[in-house]
């Protein structure tokens, strides 16, 4: 087995478009909704996604922000990241995590009536797959 580091798991990420996201519903059942990383993973620990505040996805996360994100890359090459959400109102942020490709979704850009970011920060990185598997916890530790 090979251990990784964020930066390893973060080329390997930055090659994969869509992930899903896993959040906790209602009647405490798994929600998961597939989203773009929008080219936007020049990544930290730290995953940024938009959507609008009327979904069920954000009220799932006010409700309870554990989730997980789950990534299938090349080469049979996988990711789970558990981590903690929170839903970000403020166009600043919109405008940093902001690119082209997002207004095919929201026509108005930051400007969206009801748009939000979703912001992940990772605590737990599970991989499998290419040339190992193994565990990242977000304090350079291992699980």
């Amino acid at each position: 087995m090979t251990e990784k580091t964020l930066r390893d798991l973060a080329e390997r990420m930055a090659k994969i478009d869509i992930c899903m996201l896993c959040s906790k519903t209602a009647g405490n059942r798994i929600g998961a909704r597939p989203m773009s990383n929008n080219s936007d993973v020049d990544y930290d620990g730290t995953s940024y996604f938009f959507t609008l505040d009327d979904t069920r996805m954000v009220t799932d996360i006010e409700n309870d922000p554990q989730v997980c994100l789950t990534f299938q890359g090349e080469d049979w090459f996988s990711l789970a990241v558990e981590g903690k959400a929170k839903v970000v109102q403020e166009k600043a942020a919109f405008r940093e995590h902001w690119v082209d490709d997002l207004d095919r979704w929201f026509a108005d850009g930051v400007e969206t009536e009801g748009l939000v970011l979703l912001e992940v920060a990772a605590e737990r990185i599970a991989y499998w797959g290419g040339d190992g598997d193994g565990e990242l916890v977000l304090d350079g530790t291992k699980a």
